[in-house]
Parts: C-alpha cells; structure tokens; sequence
C-alpha cells in the first residue's frame, strides 16, 4: 500500500500535495507550523536528543480524548518535530554534503538507537509505565518520520506531513484524506474507530499501540512484566522503530 501511495504522491505532485523546486525541496502549501510555545523545545540539547517524555500538553490532549489520540500526537509531531527537523537537515548539510539516503540513514540509526535506551527504562515498571512508554515510543517515532522526511528533500513543516505520518501507520488510506480529517473537513479517526466500550486510559493504549506497533496487542504481554519488560522493550522498540524507517524511507525515498 505504502509502495502504491509514494507512486501517487510522486504522480500528483503540483496539485493536492507539495511540489519540488529545482533545488529538490518541497515547499510547503500553507507555510510553517503556528507558534506554540507549549511545543516549542526548550534547549538546543533537545533538539539532538530529546526527553522521552512527551509535552505536557499533549499528554492532557492525549488522556482527554485518546479516540483522537494518533491526530493529536501528528499536529503536536508537525509543530515540534518539523522545525527541529529543518534545522537538522540544514545543519547536515552545511557540514557535508549528505546523499538523501545516507542522511536518512542517519536519521534512522539515531532515532532506533533512542528507542531501545527508551524501551529500557521504560520497562522497568512493567505494567505500570506501559502507557507512557508507548506514548514516548510513538512520539520518538513521529519525531524520526518527519527527519528521514526532511533528508529527503522534503520540508517538514509542510502541512501534508502529519497526514503523511498517519497514512505510514495505516489510520488513513492516503494523504488527502488524512489532511482532510486533520483539518475536520473528512472523517476522522474517532469517526472510523469502530464503537468500542473502552474508556480513559485503556481506549488510550489501545490507540497508541496501534499507532507505534504492528500487530501491538500481542506485543503488549511481554510490556507489563516488570524486569522482563527492560530486555523485551529495548528490542521491541527498536525492532518497530526501524521498521517504520524502512516504510518512511521507501515513501519519501521511492
């Protein structure tokens, strides 16, 4: 699907989804991000390697309405993530001058790496830090889409960015209409989550593990025995890190 989606993109590129200059990169359709200073990183330090944990106000976004988890988690990645990520790229190349590839690669072995020291902490409680180890893992993953974007030649503040995130982690069957949902012009997320009598932070769970890993219900075991927990996150998370990479790069990269 993803292979199909990137020949689509590439096809339509000039009409609903940005065009690239002959610099090779992307412009964005809408300009920057908005200002939210409740987004913005607060040290150079974690611009590099940021906190596992998530902004304080996405976390309350996230517990108040976890339905909607996965569209709140992409606009809050699009506002921090994106200009960390131009700034990186920017950066990289000012040093060397990088294949998009190898950039990418880059990106994908920093950000794997951040994940399993995350996964590992993260296990500790077993049970007890599942959600926010989930929630870190999917936010640390949003963070590495949106610079194997930016190594691509793509800007990653453009609008069509978060959507694309989505459409990686099979919420939406394209850009488009992801755009659309984000923009409350299409169905959203909550709309197509079948009814489910879950609530608070059990709806949330199920939401970001869908959001961060395949198949993450049956992963979910081996997250909430404490001690076990450290050894199976570090892994996990760093095996479905670098299987979001392989996708991300196959998508900006074709």
């Amino acid at each position: 699907m993803i292979d199909r989606i990137a020949a689509r993109r590439r096809a339509r590129r000039g009409s609903n989804v940005p065009s690239r200059t002959s610099s090779g990169i992307i412009m964005a359709v809408e300009g920057p991000p908005p200002a939210d200073p409740s987004f913005e990183p607060q040290s150079e330090d974690e611009r590099v390697d940021p906190p596992r944990a998530l902004p304080g106000r996405l976390w309350e976004q996230l517990r108040a309405d976890p339905v909607r988890a996965p569209e709140h988690l992409a606009l809050a990645a699009w506002k921090t993530h994106g200009p960390a990520a131009a700034l990186w790229a920017e950066e990289m190349r000012g040093r060397y001058a990088y294949p998009p590839a190898e950039l990418a690669l880059i990106a994908r072995r920093r950000h794997a790496t951040l994940s399993r020291w995350a996964g590992a902490a993260g296990g500790i409680g077993g049970v007890w830090t599942m959600l926010p180890d989930i929630a870190a893992l999917a936010w640390l993953q949003s963070r590495m889409v949106f610079f194997i974007a930016a190594a691509y030649g793509y800007d990653p503040c453009d609008p069509m960015r978060p959507a694309e995130f989505l459409v990686l982690r099979e919420f939406y069957p394209d850009p488009v209409s992801a755009r659309a949902a984000l923009d409350g012009l299409g169905a959203t997320v909550a709309e197509q989550y079948v009814g489910t009598k879950l609530a608070g932070d059990e709806a949330l769970l199920s939401r970001l593990t869908k959001l961060a890993m395949r198949k993450g219900a049956a992963k979910l075991a081996g997250k909430a025995i404490p001690g076990f927990a450290i050894a199976f996150n570090a892994v996990t998370n760093e095996r479905e890190t670098r299987a979001l990479a392989k996708d991300t790069m196959r998508f900006y990269g074709g």
